[in-house]
C-alpha cells in the first residue's frame, strides 16, 4: 500500500509541475464564480495550485453538533483531537471528522472561532473569526499554496492562508486573523483535562467515511501538491514544532529534539512532549496510526498558540529561520 501511495505522489508531482508552469489564471477563477479582487494580493498567484475539489468541495462544518464526553464511545483513547477551551467552554474536534471538512465554524465560550486542519501540512490552527466589525465565516477554496489550504471568507470572497492566518487575495489582503491557543492531543488527554467538556460528532454519520485516513501513509512519503524548495539537511516530512510569537519570528524545532531532550525551554517558553497520541496520517485507519506523541507549549503557565507540522511546510513559510534539530 505504501508503494501504491508513493506512485500516486509521483504522478501528482508531475501534474503539479505542469500546473505550476501554466501560471495563475484569475480570469478562469472569476469564471468559477469568485468575486475576489485578484489585483489586491500579497503572494505570487503563480504559486497557487488546484487541490482537485472545487470551492466548498471539501465542505466546512457550519452548524457543529456536540455530545458530552461520557456519550462518546467510538473514539480510540489515542486518537488525535483538536482540543480548545475558551472561558470554561472546552470542546474536542476529532481529526477523524475534521480531516474530511478542514474547517469548523463555531462559537466557543462566546468567541466566534474557525477550527482548521490541513491534512497535507498536518497543521491544526484555531482562529478568532472576528475581523474589524465583522464576524467572518470560512470555507475551502479548493486551492493550495505550498501544499497548504487556502480558505476564503464568505462575506467578501477574500482568500486566506491557513498556515499563516493572513489574507492573501481580495479586499482583506494583508490583514491577519488572531490565532488562538489550541492543542493537537489525544482523546484520552482531552478527557482527563476537560471532564465536563464535549466532543464534535458528525451531523450526518454517512456523509463521509469518518475514521478512515484518506491520506494513508502520507507522513512517511513525500510532500504532495508542493512545488517549493525542500529544507536542507532534514527529512521534509519530519514533524516540527512551530511556536507562534506575537511580534516576533516563530521558534521552530523538531519534535525529536523536544522528545529526546525531555522538553525544551528558552525565551520564556516551555515546550514538552508526552506519549499517547497516534498519527492521523499513517495507516488507513486513524485509530491504528503509529505513536507520535503530543506537544504542549506554555509561557507563564498559559497555553501558547503553536503548530506541529512538517519540515517542508515550516521551511516554505519561514525559509530564513533555521529548524533546530
Amino acid at each position: 500500500m505504501r508503494r501504491v501511495f508513493k506512485t500516486v505522489i509521483s504522478i501528482a508531482a508531475l501534474v503539479v509541475a505542469v500546473t505550476a508552469t501554466a501560471g495563475a489564471d484569475p480570469l478562469r477563477w472569476k469564471a468559477e464564480g469568485w468575486r475576489t479582487d485578484f489585483e489586491n494580493v500579497t503572494i505570487n498567484l503563480e504559486r497557487v495550485l488546484s487541490g482537485g475539489p472545487p470551492r466548498d468541495g471539501i465542505p466546512s462544518i457550519d452548524d457543529p453538533q456536540f455530545i458530552a464526553i461520557a456519550e462518546e464511545t467510538s473514539l480510540d483513547e489515542q486518537e488525535p483531537v483538536i482540543g480548545l477551551a475558551i472561558n470554561g467552554d472546552a470542546r474536542a474536534y476529532p481529526i477523524r471528522i475534521v480531516t474530511w471538512h478542514e474547517i469548523v465554524n463555531d462559537t466557543v465560550g462566546g468567541v466566534p472561532v474557525a477550527v482548521t486542519y490541513c491534512p497535507l501540512c498536518n497543521s491544526s490552527l484555531t482562529f478568532d473569526r472576528r475581523l474589524d466589525d465583522e464576524v467572518l465565516e470560512f470555507g475551502t477554496t479548493g486551492k493550495l499554496k505550498d501544499s497548504n489550504l487556502i480558505m476564503y471568507d464568505r462575506a467578501s470572497d477574500s482568500w486566506w492562508q491557513q498556515f499563516s492566518g493572513d489574507s492573501v487575495a481580495g479586499i482583506h489582503a494583508g490583514k491577519m486573523l488572531t490565532l488562538l491557543p489550541s492543542r493537537l492531543q489525544s482523546w484520552a488527554e482531552f478527557k482527563a483535562e476537560n471532564p465536563d467538556g464535549k466532543v464534535l460528532v458528525p451531523s450526518n454519520p454517512n456523509m463521509r467515511d469518518y475514521g478512515r485516513n484518506p491520506y494513508a501513509f502520507y507522513d512517511t512519503s513525500r510532500p504532495f501538491l508542493y512545488d517549493g524548495q525542500l529544507p536542507p539537511d532534514i527529512d521534509p516530512m519530519e514533524r516540527v514544532v512551530v511556536v507562534r510569537r506575537d511580534g516576533a519570528d516563530p521558534l521552530i524545532m523538531t519534535m525529536n529534539k523536544v522528545r529526546e531532550g525531555s522538553g525544551w525551554s528558552g525565551a520564556g517558553y516551555e515546550v514538552n512532549w508526552a506519549a499517547g497520541q497516534r498519527s492521523a496520517l499513517d495507516t488507513a485507519s486513524i485509530a491504528t496510526g503509529r505513536e507520535v506523541g503530543t506537544i504542549t507549549v506554555m509561557k507563564d503557565g498559559a497555553d501558547i498558540a503553536y503548530d506541529v507540522t512538517f519540515a517542508f511546510v515550516a521551511h516554505a513559510f519561514y525559509p530564513d529561520i533555521e529548524i533546530a534539530k
